[in-house]
């Protein structure tokens, strides 16, 4: 069984237009829901996001209220890893032997955990940050940049994900 862990600017990618948007969202709709994971913590750095980028004139109000609302649905409809005290542990391992800040540390610190709870699972590490990406390939995850991996259609990557079942 394949999961799919998207860390927030993976995330964010879906609700906001960037580049590598329309193929997440190709992959995303062809994976089950209860194989894409996120931390907790995800939707609040969106949201985040989303209104930083509102108050600075980016997106206007009404598209910023359209993508909170859906926000709120996705993030609603995945599996979300609680940051609990070992997400936080596994965090703290990572600021020592990463150039990671704690955003980005508990992102994969989550990802790390999720890995524990789904031990027989592929779980591919999705981001836009390279730094991100890097750390977690070092963790032993697959990692995959949305606006530079994905080549093929997102059709065709989900497949295997039907086989192994």
């Amino acid at each position: 069984m394949s999961f799919y862990f998207l860390e927030a600017t993976a995330f964010a990618k879906l609700f906001v237009q960037e580049s590598g948007t329309s193929i997440l969202i190709s992959l995303m709709e062809s994976v089950e829901d209860n194989r894409k994971l996120i931390s907790a913590s995800t939707p609040l750095e969106v949201y985040a996001a989303i209104r930083r980028r509102e108050r600075a004139g980016q997106i206007a109000a009404e598209d910023a209220a359209s993508a909170l609302e859906l926000l709120r649905v996705e993030s609603a409809r995945m599996v979300q890893q609680p940051v609990n005290p070992a997400v936080l542990e596994a965090a703290r391992q990572l600021l020592d032997r990463t150039s990671l800040r704690w955003p980005g540390a508990i992102q994969l610190g989550a990802a790390l955990a999720a890995r524990e709870m789904f031990r027989t699972a592929a779980i591919t590490f999705v981001s836009a940050s390279a730094l991100l990406l890097a750390a977690a390939q070092a963790e032993g995850f697959e990692a995959l940049d949305p606006a530079k991996d994905i080549a093929e259609p997102a059709q065709e990557l989900a497949e295997p994900l039907h086989e192994a079942d």
